[in-house]
């Protein structure tokens, strides 16, 4: 499995997003992409899946190999309710550690270097391996970067042909941290696309494939969802095969100025 690595820890390129996946379903799904070969997978508490995403972690029998990542919730971002939250993930998980921790979104009424102290703390008291964010602007990497006392592994962002985040992810590779994308294929907009279909013809792969390629390719991990078997297998099968240098540009002119998918009133005031 090819990987990103940042501050000695290595990120998957490819994951398993578990957003709206629940139950039974959800556990299914986890424990097939674990065994299709899947080393990482998400979930966050806003999801209301951990316990099925663990359930479904430890029925793979594959634990030790697999980089479970979950979020805190923004509501939840002040020390002790950090804390305390961090352990009812656990419990809820009923794994040994969270392997990746984040911020899920940035919540301006609690100061930022509280969070990342709060979380530093897990870390060194064995709760959590590693740390990052999500959602996080170019000015709350800088910040975030200065307010740490732990390396902060990723920022986890929406990212697609469709919506430009070259100034976040220049950021965040300035800072030493990994991007990893969600709603990768843009929530299915990809598969339909013409040029992604055109560019996927050439070489035997979907138009969604050419589209997590399209990321891969620029060293940004993917953690597309799905609740498919056979989706889960399209979505690994994305290093046998190379966009050229012109295809990798045509794909970039789809960014658009309504390309972002996600946002909320919460959201930060993105770049």
């Amino acid at each position: 499995m090819q990987a990103i690595e940042t501050h000695g820890f290595k990120i998957p390129l490819i994951g398993l997003g578990t957003w709206v996946l629940r139950g039974r379903d959800c556990t299914r799904v986890v424990t097939q992409a674990i065994r299709i070969g899947y080393r990482y997978i998400d979930t966050a508490q806003m999801y209301d899946n951990e316990a099925a995403v663990g359930e479904g972690v430890r029925t793979s029998g594959l634990r030790s190999e697999v980089i479970v990542c979950t979020k805190v919730a923004p509501e939840r971002l002040a020390p002790h309710d950090l804390e305390r939250s961090v352990k009812e993930s656990l419990s809820r998980l009923r794994l040994d550690a969270i392997d990746v921790l984040l911020i899920h979104w940035p919540n301006p009424r609690v100061p930022l270097a509280e969070t990342l102290g709060a979380m530093a703390k897990l870390k060194h008291d064995g709760y959590v391996k590693q740390i990052g964010v999500s959602n996080f602007t170019v000015a709350l990497v800088e910040e975030a970067v200065k307010a740490t006392t732990e390396p902060l592994v990723c920022n986890q962002i929406e990212c697609h042909p469709y919506l430009n985040q070259d100034k976040v992810i220049a950021a965040c590779r300035k800072a030493g941290m990994a991007v990893v994308a969600y709603s990768p294929i843009a929530r299915g907009s990809a598969k339909g696309d013409e040029l992604l279909e055109r560019i996927g013809k050439a070489y035997g792969k979907s138009a969604a494939q050419v589209c997590l390629r399209w990321l891969t390719q620029q060293d940004i991990a993917v953690i597309p969802r799905t609740s498919k078997v056979e989706r889960l297998q399209e979505n690994f099968a994305l290093f046998d095969f190379h966009l050229s240098d012109a295809e990798m540009k045509e794909i970039a002119t789809l960014a658009r100025n309504d390309g972002r998918l996600v946002d909320w009133s919460w959201s930060p005031k993105w770049d």
